[in-house]
């Protein structure tokens, strides 16, 4: 796990995003073109790190890399796009190696947790048009270590024993809009209180509606690949 200051996004070509704490209003104004249409605000805050892709084209990542110590923020963006929505995430908790685990060979040896909370509103109105729920599809594409007691090795190894892992890897671009994602797994919420440390979730005002979600274990569950449609 790692956290910091919710950084600034750049307005970029379609879908475009804007700086964080940039007023709706100073925006840039996008360019025309099919995305064109609709104001997207998006707020998302993720342990560790994401990036964020709306109808096949990144529009948001993650202003603080991932191997930054204790790098939790939010962040927030104002995205042009049109409806219907997809909305696709790759989410990732920070690890050192693909036994899974942080801090290896200190007294701070241990698996990290993850966790991840969005939501998209209607930019000019403030409507809450979606939120990271159960209904919402996730893939975990990394998994490790398989035996928690990969932790407590003097010298581990991933891929050996405890500190084997499980990847997946996914054919086609599972960005796209038209991708198949009905027999990934549903997300899985998890409890406000199992998601810690939480800097940087204070800075959004989250709807109520609004749950983290991960993969099954916070712990173990490293790398997802998560997806969701918005219809206005």
């Amino acid at each position: 796990m790692r956290t910091l200051l919710t950084a600034a996004l750049i307005l970029a070509a379609a879908p475009a995003f804007a700086d964080s704490h940039a007023k709706d209003e100073h925006a840039a104004k996008p360019k025309a073109g099919p995305q064109s249409g609709t104001r997207l605000k998006a707020e998302i805050w993720v342990d560790n790190w994401f990036e964020m892709y709306v109808n096949g084209e990144k529009a948001m990542q993650d202003s603080v890399p991932i191997t930054t110590e204790r790098s939790f923020n939010s962040e927030t963006a104002i995205i042009e796009t049109q409806f219907p929505v997809t909305i696709a995430i790759k989410a990732k908790d920070f690890k050192e190696n693909d036994t899974g685990l942080e801090y290896i060979g200190t007294d701070r040896q241990q698996m990290g947790d993850g966790g991840m909370i969005a939501q998209f509103r209607d930019a000019r109105t403030g409507e809450v048009i979606g939120v990271t729920n159960r209904d919402m599809h996730c893939l975990v594409v990394q998994h490790a270590p398989v035996e928690a007691s990969c932790a407590d090795e003097s010298d581990p190894q991933a891929g050996e024993g405890a500190c084997d892992f499980e990847e997946t890897t996914v054919d086609g671009d599972w960005t796209a809009p038209d991708f198949d994602d009905s027999a990934w797994p549903a997300a899985i919420e998890h409890q406000y209180s199992d998601v810690s440390p939480k800097d940087g979730y204070d800075d959004i005002d989250w709807d109520d509606s609004a749950r983290f979600v991960w993969g099954q274990s916070l712990k173990q569950d490293n790398t997802l690949l998560c997806r969701m449609t918005l219809d206005g």
